[in-house]
């Protein structure tokens, strides 16, 4: 891919996001404003991202780099793997740790006998987070 299409896929993905948002922010605050900004810009974000797939992956490919490509490609994927694993348990037990968390001082400061079985239901929500992290290092070990 030239670098001029890398530099085209970036502005539009660019103006893609700001444009949906400068025209929300220009008028009146609505619910249907916000819901019609909102589509306008998952349209837009979407279809410069499938665009760019498109012209990324046209097929042109060197048959030579095929073993070299394949191990980095490998490599690369594992990456990828291990910090989703971690980023997206981050943000269940982030989920789970502000309900939990939220309920448990709610109930606390009305019967404080409740803090040990509050903290533990807190406790096994940023467990998840652990776990997450534990298995990108297990991925990070197998690389």
């Amino acid at each position: 891919m030239s670098t001029l299409v890398k530099i085209t896929l970036a502005i539009a993905l660019t103006l893609s996001i700001a444009l949906p948002f400068g025209a929300f922010a220009m008028g009146a605050k609505t619910k249907g404003r916000y819901k019609t900004a909102l589509g306008i810009n998952t349209l837009l974000f979407f279809g410069t991202l499938i665009v760019s797939s498109v012209l990324m992956f046209n097929g042109q490919a060197a048959a030579a780099e095929s073993a070299a490509a394949s191990s980095g490609s490998i490599a690369g994927m594992g990456y990828l793997a291990a910090a989703l694993s971690t980023g997206l348990a981050c943000i269940g037990g982030g989920i789970a740790v502000s309900a939990a968390a939220s309920a448990a001082l709610g109930a606390i400061s009305e019967d404080g006998s409740i803090l040990g079985k509050s903290l533990i239901f807190v406790g096994l929500a940023e467990g998840v987070c652990l776990y997450g992290l534990i298995i990108s290092f297990m991925i990070l070990g197998k690389l």
